[in-house]
């Protein structure tokens, strides 16, 4: 004879809908565009100093911008290539990170970037910031 069997599911079964150490805003956009807007946003910064774009947005790439300044900060042969590995025809924005914001902040061990809220955006009310070098 068999066990009469429990109406109620078990508790301890893993749930699929949980995924856990994934970090990152997924921006509405599949990996490739998402991380070519990333580089282009992070170029962007470097080049012109400050950029409005979303509040998302800026978050995501604050810590792409800080991580290109340390390595600049370097300054040997092998931070060089990594940078022109991550900006492979961006040669003018490279040498601009070497030669004048790693100089900038030699002084300071992070926090090279401010994000200050501007307004929302007309039409969907996103939220709008400038990312700046301090």
């Amino acid at each position: 004879m068999s066990t009469p069997r429990s109406t109620t599911k078990a508790t301890t079964r893993a749930r699929a809908d949980v995924a856990h150490r994934i970090g990152g805003r997924k921006l509405s956009r599949k990996q490739g565009p998402r991380l070519a807007l990333y580089k282009n946003l992070t170029v962007s910064v470097l080049r012109y100093d400050r950029v409005q774009t979303t509040e998302a947005k800026a978050k995501e790439i604050r810590g792409r911008v800080e991580r290109m300044i340390t390595l600049a900060k370097q300054g040997d042969l092998a931070a060089r290539r990594a940078v022109v590995a991550a900006f492979p025809n961006e040669p003018l924005v490279v040498t601009k990170l070497f030669d004048e914001i790693a100089p900038k902040y030699a002084d300071r061990t992070s926090g090279y970037t401010r994000i200050v809220k501007i307004g929302l955006r007309r039409g969907d009310a996103a939220p709008i910031v400038q990312i700046e070098l301090v």
